[in-house]
């Protein structure tokens, strides 16, 4: 049975380099290191690898991130993957720039893609790792600071933890992969 790893994020050239964008980021990153390319299927971008005798499919939803539930739905029917299947890989506010975490299951977190995708699947018990961006001012002001945060780039003085949390983010993937497996 394959596993499968997704990124999520916002399609298109002008959201790259977003912050919100970080689990795509990764998820390059984990293609790299699998020996993986991406093609579009079914209008996503998809990579399949062998990691540690296991088939592994990477999975880049093309659809925006709040929706993007209805779109791992689909193809996770389409490739015949359970919820306990997936790792999902996100950016989090909550987490300080640069820290890692993963989750086995739990509540979105006021996270609106992977509240998508627990609505979309059914179910929260999804593997997941967390990529903190940071918060742009403490919980609870102007959401539009946080809207404006999230989809800006990172600052050049920012880059070298995003890339290092980014390559931790990539082990830990591939980690929650090997213990499945």
């Amino acid at each position: 049975m394959a596993q499968a790893i997704i990124g999520l994020g916002n399609p298109g050239p002008e959201y790259r380099d977003t912050r919100h964008n970080v689990g795509q980021r990764v998820l390059d990153k984990v293609a790299r290191r699998v020996h993986a390319r991406f093609s579009r299927e079914g209008g996503h971008q998809i990579a399949r690898a062998q990691w540690q005798g296991e088939a592994l499919v990477l999975i880049k939803p093309a659809c925006f991130m709040n929706v993007s539930g209805r779109a791992v739905a689909r193809v996770s029917r389409r490739l015949h993957l359970e919820p306990s299947d997936l790792v999902i890989v996100f950016d989090e506010l909550d987490l300080p720039l640069g820290k890692v975490r993963a989750r086995m299951k739990g509540s979105a977190g006021g996270h609106n893609g992977v509240r998508s995708v627990i609505e979309a699947l059914g179910t929260d018990a999804i593997r997941r790792v967390k990529v903190g961006i940071g918060r742009p001012a403490p919980p609870g002001q102007h959401k539009d600071r946080v809207v404006d945060h999230v989809l800006s780039p990172f600052y050049p003085d920012e880059r070298e933890a995003v890339e290092a949390a980014c390559a931790e983010a990539v082990d830990l993937a591939l980690k929650l992969v090997e213990r499945r497996a």
